[in-house]
């Protein structure tokens, strides 16, 4: 299934226009913040390293029509004066903006590294067009989820429909079959474990109890075999084997029914944590310190998901910077890219402890100039 929209380019002459820019090579160990147009950087990025980074995450615009401007005395919220600095302006027609953001899209994917995943948070006004199109860049066996985030409380505007209280993230990978995926886990709350596991024992330990068995029948192994002069029920299978289950009742772990029916115990102190679903509940902060600023915690899940520590973490709509942060605080490096004065200004600000290169382009776009990353900017130098 393809999407088709005026001036839409084929993958190859995206990818011929990207070949023209000269490469840059990222030095190991280092984190980066460019600023300039993300299309140039994220080509001079695929000419010199294809395939390094194991994380993209961005929340790119969504074309809803709109300024976002800073006053001088505040840039956390969206303000609708008319007063203050362009931090940038939303409005593409729809088609271009299409276009715009799946050109990006194409350079993201052979930036990707054969473990890698891209997260694309977007809203549901043209989110599943975003869809279409990363089924066809990304492929249809890539797709992985599309999360719903509740990003606020509940709203009570006036209009003939419901209150809009989510967006989406788009969860594709390079490969589904070696993509990084860690698995990571929820904490029960203490209300949580005392719902699900009722029962107290005598050290005060909460605990519940589940089948011996499971499904699916064995017919020579030693799990389909009699334990106790019991067979498991038609069309299972005990656990483990019969020497197993008479170790866990020696030591305690199988709790009896006085029709003298055995069910393993589980205790809450035990528990791993809970599978992550594809519902978040990560609301915005109340106080930005950028416009569109996304909650710390559901970027740290994202990355501690699809990352490890010697892995690479992009966000070429880099805003305030706080997937940036996120990747600082959990050991990954990382690569930022906006082309806003005030993005940068922000990111700099917030990492203001944390060594970078800074780089930036000239005004053609064509030269690179660096900044040593305590000077943020003071010593430039031709690249």
């Amino acid at each position: 299934m393809y999407l088709q929209f005026n001036g839409k380019k084929t993958e190859k002459e995206i990818l011929k226009l990207s070949s023209k820019y000269n490469p840059f090579y990222i030095e190991e160990n280092t984190s980066y913040l460019f600023k300039g147009e993300n299309f140039n950087i994220l080509s001079r990025l695929l000419n010199g390293n294809p395939k390094k980074i194991d994380l993209i995450y961005i929340d790119p615009p969504f074309n809803t029509k709109q300024k976002f401007i800073a006053t001088d005395d505040r840039i956390s919220t969206i303000s609708r004066t008319k007063e203050g600095k362009v931090i940038y302006s939303d409005f593409m027609k729809e088609d271009a903006y299409l276009e715009f953001i799946r050109e990006r899209l194409v350079l993201l994917r052979e930036l990707l590294s054969e473990e890698g995943s891209i997260y694309v948070h977007i809203d549901c006004k043209i989110g599943h067009y975003i869809k279409i199109i990363m089924d066809e860049v990304f492929g249809k066996d890539n797709f992985r989820n599309d999360i719903s985030r509740i990003k606020s409380n509940p709203k009570n505007f006036n209009r003939r429909a419901y209150g809009n209280q989510k967006d989406m993230i788009l969860f594709y990978t390079k490969n589904y079959k070696k993509n990084i995926f860690n698995d990571v886990k929820i904490q029960l709350s203490e209300e949580e474990k005392i719902k699900m596991f009722k029962k107290v024992d005598s050290n005060g330990r909460r605990y519940n109890t589940v089948p011996l068995h499971a499904p699916g029948e064995t017919v020579n192994g030693e799990t389909g075999q009699k334990w106790r002069g019991m067979l498991p029920p038609k069309g299972r299978h005990w656990r483990v084997a019969p020497e197993k289950l008479d170790a866990l009742d020696k030591a305690g772990l199988i709790e009896w029914s006085k029709n003298g029916v055995p069910r393993l115990k589980k205790y809450a102190d035990e528990h791993k944590g809970k599978k992550i679903q594809d519902i978040w509940e990560y609301k915005d902060p109340a106080y930005p310190i950028y416009p569109t600023e996304k909650n710390l915690d559901m970027l740290k899940l994202i990355i501690s998901q699809s990352s490890n520590t010697d892995s690479i973490v992009l966000d070429c709509f880099a805003g305030g910077g706080t997937t940036l942060e996120a990747a600082e605080q959990l050991n990954r490096k990382w690569i930022g890219i906006d082309q806003s004065d005030i993005a940068i200004e922000t990111i700099k600000l917030r990492m203001k402890n944390v060594n970078y290169l800074f780089i930036e382009t000239d005004k053609s776009g064509n030269n690179l100039y660096k900044s040593d990353e305590k000077a943020y900017g003071q010593l430039k130098i031709k690249i």
